[in-house]
């Protein structure tokens, strides 16, 4: 072979080895970041185009999201039964979602979070997805089933609405206490995430971009990202600080009084006082305080714990921890760092720099009736193959045990007390022992106070535990904004549908 044929071989030789070289990067190393790339048009196009799994409810496994034949060039369109109920669990799937990808900013849904075994990409899945592809068939998504009771969700949703009206806005949490599974969460103002999940992209642009304008931000899920001063709800927590501490039981006489001075003030700026409510004149029953929901009493008790012992109890409860994975971002709840006595008095009464979320109030509810003991709450209950045959199941997992099972025991007959003889009677359930603590909390402005209300029941055996958090009720004159009127009755329909299916 002369010189110019072996120069030009060697030289194709070369084109040749680095065609091979950039063919098996391109098509291995590369092969997933280049399919997951949200400028890949067609990898976008045929995600969006297959037929999801669905997100199921309840013992019948009823879909509350699924996938629906189109007449488009998308073949599938995402659907929502009752999307204003569920909104704020579900979230939306539409092209910009599949576009995007995964956002450790945005707010994720079961949509988001769940999005892999949704399309069908989850390891979990790989053998469905191989059966598909040896039998020729179009890939279809496993479905993820919610620990939601319906009814649950329905008595919740229609109660807080009945309350807020069409401008309100509040949440709901229920919990059930032995295993930390959320049997409800309702956040409004609620929106549609049919209209979201259009393949009318221009559309879903306009809609996108008015919820995202609205004041009343109806795509913030306020039951996990909204925190606010729980008020009189966190009365709880001191209560239990002061038994697990031994400084008190349930049976003891504990500071009462009209009004108390906190310590290092003077004046009205330092005055605490109980509105009007019979809380004695010195020494009065625990019962008696928390019945009544003394302020005296409780901003006394918590200097008497003192703040570090009082912020590790809100900690063993779930204060400034991150729990919650099926949804993200969780507002963490706090308790404040290096609080003085007469910050820690009001902190005692759940004012001061004391912020909570409903999720986190439901679990100081739940750890109580639970022995003391904090359960992770989960909503993700199974994943499934697209046949519903079950793939995994969430495992109930204990944070801490946050009280004794004593404390816990004490605590419950204290807070049936306040059902049966105190300012929660509004929660009452015939023939049911039912325990509850009301919440009203000053805004620190001329606005109208928060209310809340939390319980649980059966007390004796609890099966679900319930906060309530109204943060604006236009419709309620200010004067009648209370924890025990707005949210009794919701949290009381809660615990009817739960206990009696």
């Amino acid at each position: 072979m002369n010189k110019p044929i072996r120069t030009i071989s060697l030289f194709c030789l070369v084109l040749f080895l680095a065609l091979m070289a950039n063919v098996t990067y391109l098509q291995y190393w590369k092969a997933s970041s280049l399919d997951n790339d949200p400028r890949n048009r067609r990898a976008v196009d045929a995600s969006f185009s297959q037929q999801r799994g669905a997100i199921l409810v309840g013992q019948n496994q009823t879909p509350i999201a699924k996938s629906v034949p189109s007449k488009d060039q998308y073949l599938f369109q995402r659907e929502y039964t009752r999307p204003l109920m569920y909104a704020q669990i579900t979230g939306w799937y539409n092209y910009f979602n599949a576009q995007s990808g995964s956002c450790s900013t945005c707010q994720r849904r079961i949509e988001q979070t769940q999005n892999d075994v949704l399309s069908g990409d989850d390891d979990r899945l790989f053998v469905t997805r191989l059966v598909d592809m040896l039998s020729n068939k179009e890939p279809v998504g496993g479905n993820v089933s919610l620990t939601i009771d319906p009814k649950a969700q329905e008595a919740a949703y229609n109660g807080l609405k009945n309350v807020l009206g069409p401008s309100g806005e509040g949440a709901v949490v229920a919990l059930e206490p032995r295993t930390g599974k959320v049997l409800a969460m309702v956040s409004l103002p609620s929106f549609d995430p049919n209209k979201l999940a259009s393949h009318d992209l221009s559309q879903v642009t306009k809609v996108g971009d008015s919820l995202d304008n609205d004041s009343s931000q109806p795509l913030l899920n306020r039951a996990i990202q909204t925190t606010l001063p729980p008020g009189s709800t966190f009365k709880i927590v001191t209560a239990a600080a002061a038994i697990q501490d031994g400084l008190y039981t349930k049976d003891d006489l504990v500071p009462g009084g009209a009004t108390y001075q906190l310590p290092q003030t003077t004046g009205d700026t330092g005055l605490v006082d109980n509105e009007g409510r019979d809380c004695g004149t010195g020494r009065i029953p625990f019962a008696q305080a928390l019945e009544n929901s003394c302020n005296t009493s409780f901003a006394h008790m918590a200097i008497e714990v003192g703040a570090d012992k009082l912020r590790e109890q809100a900690d063993a409860f779930g204060f400034d921890q991150q729990y919650f994975t099926d949804m993200t971002p969780q507002a963490t709840s706090v308790f404040p760092d290096d609080a003085n006595e007469p910050q820690t008095g009001q902190s005692g009464i759940g004012q001061y720099d004391v912020r909570a979320t409903p999720l986190q109030m439901a679990m100081v509810t739940a750890a109580i009736a639970n022995d003391g003991k904090v359960m992770r709450p989960y909503v993700v209950d199974e994943i499934q193959s697209p046949e519903f045959e079950q793939i995994e199941k969430t495992q109930p997992e204990t944070i801490s045990q946050a009280i004794s099972s004593s404390t816990a025991s004490q605590l419950t007959d204290l807070l049936v007390s306040v059902v049966d003889d105190g300012t929660a009677y509004e929660a009452k359930i015939p023939g049911v022992s039912v325990a509850g603590k009301t919440g009203t909390a000053q805004t620190g402005t001329d606005a109208p106070p928060y209310a809340w209300f939390v319980s649980f029941a059966p007390a004796d055996d609890p099966e679900v535990a319930v906060a309530v958090m109204i943060q604006k009720a236009p419709n309620v004159p200010r004067g009648e904004i209370a924890g025990g009127a707005l949210g009794g009755p919701i949290a009381k329909a809660i615990m009817e549908a739960v206990i009696n299916p």
